[in-house]
């Protein structure tokens, strides 16, 4: 059981708008989740601006690295299957993979496979630079969720994956027309 805790920036959000939604459902602990998880989600983007600064990566740069590094085929893929994860042109792609191999993260190599194609492959210069990010980015996820104990965190983490569920099983069944359902701004 948590012990009473002092209000938080959500909390006053909450006593603010609650009285504003009449005729329309409110719930405070909903709104309490949602508009928490957005404010912990803001602070991560912030301190990751902040770590990627610190080692000299820009957010894209970042992003693409740690899209190589996170795969099945650690440091390697091709330019498609990298523009596809990233949601990019392959003509997007070719700019970004230019630039970042310019900087010494990357190198083009022809496949094994198919000399016709060619494969991207991280350098160790990458590795090094997205590790550092890696580990600021992640010492600041440590001191936010460090608070929790080990049992709040397992049970933090199954309350999340069963909402991530449910997102997921509503994404697989809307059609690509279909625009997400947009709720009220927080």
């Amino acid at each position: 059981m948590l012990r009473h805790m002092p209000d938080d920036w959500a909390d006053r959000h909450v006593a603010r708008w609650r009285d504003h939604w009449l005729g329309i459902e409110f719930d405070d602990d909903i709104e309490a989740v949602v508009v928490r998880m957005g404010r912990l989600m803001k602070h991560f983007r912030a301190m990751t601006a902040v770590a990627l600064a610190e080692v000299g990566l820009q957010d894209h740069e970042y992003e693409t690295l740690h899209l190589l590094m996170i795969r099945d085929t650690p440091g390697h893929a091709t330019p498609s299957a990298l523009a596809a994860d990233l949601g990019i042109s392959n003509a997007g792609m070719s700019g970004r993979l230019e630039s970042m191999e310019q900087a010494g993260w990357v190198r083009r190599r022809a496949s094994l496979e198919d000399r016709r194609r060619v494969d991207i492959e991280v350098t160790e210069a990458g590795v090094a630079i997205w590790r550092a990010a890696i580990e600021l980015r992640g010492s600041e996820e440590q001191r936010v969720v460090g608070v929790l104990t080990p049992a709040e965190r397992a049970e933090l983490a199954a309350l999340l994956k069963k909402l991530t569920l449910s997102v997921e099983d509503v994404s697989s069944r809307a059609s690509p027309r279909t625009p997400p359902r947009r709720s009220r701004s927080r």
